[in-house]
Protein backbone atom coordinates (compact mmCIF):
# COMPACT_ATOMS: atom_id res chain seq x y z
CA UNK A 1 0.00 0.00 0.00
CA UNK A 2 2.61 2.62 0.73
CA UNK A 3 3.92 1.96 -2.73
CA UNK A 4 0.65 2.81 -4.71
CA UNK A 5 0.47 6.01 -2.06
CA UNK A 6 4.31 7.25 -3.08
CA UNK A 7 3.05 6.97 -6.72
CA UNK A 8 -0.42 8.50 -6.28
CA UNK A 9 2.07 11.58 -4.59
CA UNK A 10 3.99 11.48 -7.46
CA UNK A 11 1.35 11.61 -9.69
CA UNK A 12 -0.05 14.66 -8.11
CA UNK A 13 2.91 16.32 -7.76
CA UNK A 14 4.09 16.47 -11.67
CA UNK A 15 1.02 15.89 -13.29
CA UNK A 16 2.38 13.22 -15.20
CA UNK A 17 2.33 9.17 -13.55
CA UNK A 18 5.54 7.96 -11.91
CA UNK A 19 7.13 5.23 -14.26
CA UNK A 20 5.63 1.93 -13.19
CA UNK A 21 8.01 -1.11 -12.69
CA UNK A 22 6.49 -4.07 -14.35
CA UNK A 23 7.86 -7.15 -13.21
CA UNK A 24 10.06 -9.34 -16.31
CA UNK A 25 7.18 -11.82 -16.42
CA UNK A 26 4.57 -12.95 -19.72
CA UNK A 27 1.61 -13.27 -17.55
CA UNK A 28 -0.12 -11.92 -14.92
CA UNK A 29 -3.27 -12.72 -13.09
CA UNK A 30 -5.79 -10.00 -12.80
CA UNK A 31 -5.22 -9.50 -8.63
CA UNK A 32 -1.38 -9.01 -10.25
CA UNK A 33 -2.57 -6.54 -12.72
CA UNK A 34 -4.88 -4.76 -10.05
CA UNK A 35 -1.77 -3.95 -7.64
CA UNK A 36 0.42 -2.97 -10.22
CA UNK A 37 -1.93 -0.25 -11.55
CA UNK A 38 -4.07 0.63 -8.68
CA UNK A 39 -7.40 -0.04 -9.83
CA UNK A 40 -9.92 -2.93 -8.54
CA UNK A 41 -10.19 -6.06 -10.50
CA UNK A 42 -14.10 -4.74 -11.24
CA UNK A 43 -12.20 -1.90 -12.85
CA UNK A 44 -10.62 -4.02 -14.80
CA UNK A 45 -13.62 -6.29 -16.10
CA UNK A 46 -15.52 -3.16 -16.74
CA UNK A 47 -12.96 -1.78 -19.22
CA UNK A 48 -12.78 -5.02 -21.13
CA UNK A 49 -16.48 -4.11 -22.02
CA UNK A 50 -15.88 -1.04 -23.14
CA UNK A 51 -12.62 -1.13 -25.22
CA UNK A 52 -12.31 -3.65 -27.19
CA UNK A 53 -8.36 -3.50 -27.86
CA UNK A 54 -8.05 -4.85 -23.84
CA UNK A 55 -8.85 -8.32 -24.55
CA UNK A 56 -7.20 -10.88 -21.92
CA UNK A 57 -6.82 -14.49 -22.49
CA UNK A 58 -8.36 -16.48 -19.98
CA UNK A 59 -7.23 -19.92 -18.65
CA UNK A 60 -9.36 -22.98 -19.40
CA UNK A 61 -10.60 -22.07 -15.76
CA UNK A 62 -11.59 -18.96 -16.80
CA UNK A 63 -9.13 -16.69 -15.20
CA UNK A 64 -8.04 -13.90 -17.23
CA UNK A 65 -3.94 -13.56 -17.75
CA UNK A 66 -2.34 -10.45 -19.26
CA UNK A 67 0.12 -9.98 -21.17
CA UNK A 68 2.82 -6.47 -20.41
CA UNK A 69 0.88 -4.65 -24.01
CA UNK A 70 -2.50 -5.26 -22.12
CA UNK A 71 -0.96 -3.88 -18.59
CA UNK A 72 0.82 -0.98 -20.95
CA UNK A 73 -3.13 -0.13 -22.35
CA UNK A 74 -4.95 0.03 -18.85
CA UNK A 75 -2.16 2.45 -17.48
CA UNK A 76 -2.84 4.65 -21.03
CA UNK A 77 -6.50 4.37 -20.43
CA UNK A 78 -6.23 5.32 -16.74
CA UNK A 79 -3.87 8.14 -17.91
CA UNK A 80 -6.96 9.34 -20.28
CA UNK A 81 -9.82 8.94 -17.73
CA UNK A 82 -8.06 9.95 -14.53
CA UNK A 83 -5.45 12.27 -15.24
CA UNK A 84 -6.65 13.78 -18.58
CA UNK A 85 -10.37 13.39 -17.57
CA UNK A 86 -11.53 11.95 -20.77
CA UNK A 87 -15.07 10.20 -20.74
CA UNK A 88 -15.04 6.61 -21.60
CA UNK A 89 -15.90 7.88 -25.18
CA UNK A 90 -13.57 9.94 -25.48
CA UNK A 91 -10.82 7.57 -24.64
CA UNK A 92 -11.94 4.98 -26.86
CA UNK A 93 -11.90 8.04 -29.62
CA UNK A 94 -8.33 8.65 -28.31
CA UNK A 95 -7.54 5.65 -28.66
CA UNK A 96 -8.28 5.25 -31.86
CA UNK A 97 -6.38 8.38 -33.18
CA UNK A 98 -3.55 7.26 -31.24
CA UNK A 99 -3.67 3.84 -33.21
CA UNK A 100 -4.36 5.77 -36.40
CA UNK A 101 -1.32 7.72 -36.34
CA UNK A 102 0.44 4.91 -35.44
CA UNK A 103 -0.07 2.75 -38.22
CA UNK A 104 0.19 5.64 -40.58
CA UNK A 105 3.82 6.70 -39.66
CA UNK A 106 4.66 2.52 -39.70
CA UNK A 107 2.99 2.81 -43.47
CA UNK A 108 4.63 5.58 -44.73
CA UNK A 109 8.23 3.99 -43.37
CA UNK A 110 7.32 0.95 -44.79
CA UNK A 111 7.00 2.64 -48.25
CA UNK A 112 10.03 4.74 -47.67
CA UNK A 113 11.48 1.68 -47.69
CA UNK A 114 10.59 -0.03 -50.25
CA UNK A 115 11.72 2.91 -52.39
CA UNK A 116 14.92 2.83 -51.40
CA UNK A 117 15.16 -0.69 -52.15
CA UNK A 118 13.99 -0.01 -55.43
CA UNK A 119 16.63 2.31 -55.86
CA UNK A 120 18.89 0.26 -54.47
CA UNK A 121 18.08 -2.37 -56.84
CA UNK A 122 18.02 -0.38 -60.02
CA UNK A 123 21.32 0.89 -59.42
CA UNK A 124 22.99 -2.68 -58.85
CA UNK A 125 21.04 -3.53 -62.13
CA UNK A 126 22.95 -0.52 -63.75
CA UNK A 127 26.37 -1.59 -62.49
CA UNK A 128 25.90 -5.17 -63.32
CA UNK A 129 25.00 -3.90 -67.00
CA UNK A 130 27.82 -1.57 -67.17
CA UNK A 131 30.37 -4.31 -66.21
CA UNK A 132 28.57 -6.79 -68.55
Amino acid sequence: MADQENRRRAETKGGAPAPLEIPDKFFFKIGEVARLTDLPAHVLRYWETEFSELAPRKHGNGQRVYRRKEIDLILEIRDLLHRQRFTIEGARKELRRRRFNHEAAHQVDHWQLLHELRDEVTGLLAMLEADG
